[in-house]
């Protein structure tokens, strides 16, 4: 098995603990309602939203998936960092064993913050990922903060 990984990084006028709720304390409320068209519900399936649960993204019918299970691996609220790992998917899961990711909200000194992720593609057997199929992911996963920041800005009072 390879390990691939990939580090990503934006900085957004948004407070770290706001977009820590928005995108993982309550991405599961959040989400499906801002972006209905790409993402149609996300639920738990295990758990309650705390480490070891098991959290569900529904994608909307006539799409090129159904849906992704994320486990939440570690939640640090003070320092708002997340560890998940993607167990299972249709996105190239013939080629991957699992996708480990971190997301740190770190505070910038203009009042927002710098959000990074990083990404380690677990990979089957000697199989080796083009890094097409690895940009489609992150820039997704880039769009998705961009709209989540862009909701935030504009209902300052929401996750204040």
């Amino acid at each position: 098995m390879g390990v691939t990984c990939f580090s990503q990084e934006f900085t957004t006028s948004v407070s770290p603990s706001r977009m820590f709720k928005a995108l993982v304390l309550e991405s599961h409320n959040l989400i499906p309602k801002i972006v209905p068209q790409g993402i149609k519900s996300i639920e738990f399936v295990e758990g309650d939203g705390g480490v070891g649960s098991i959290k569900q993204t529904n994608f909307p019918e006539g799409g090129h998936f159904k849906c992704l299970k994320h486990r939440i691996d570690a939640i640090d609220t003070m320092n708002f960092i997340c560890k998940y790992t993607l167990i299972e998917g249709d996105i190239i899961f013939d080629k991957l064993e699992k996708v480990v990711y971190e997301v740190k909200f770190e505070a910038s000194s203009t009042g927002g913050c710098v959000c990074k992720m990083t990404s380690e593609y677990h990979s089957k057997g000697d199989v080796e990922l083009k890094e097409e199929e690895i940009k489609q992911g992150k820039d997704k996963a880039m769009g998705l903060y961009k709209v989540v920041e862009e909701y935030l800005v504009a209902n300052p009072d929401i996750y204040a």
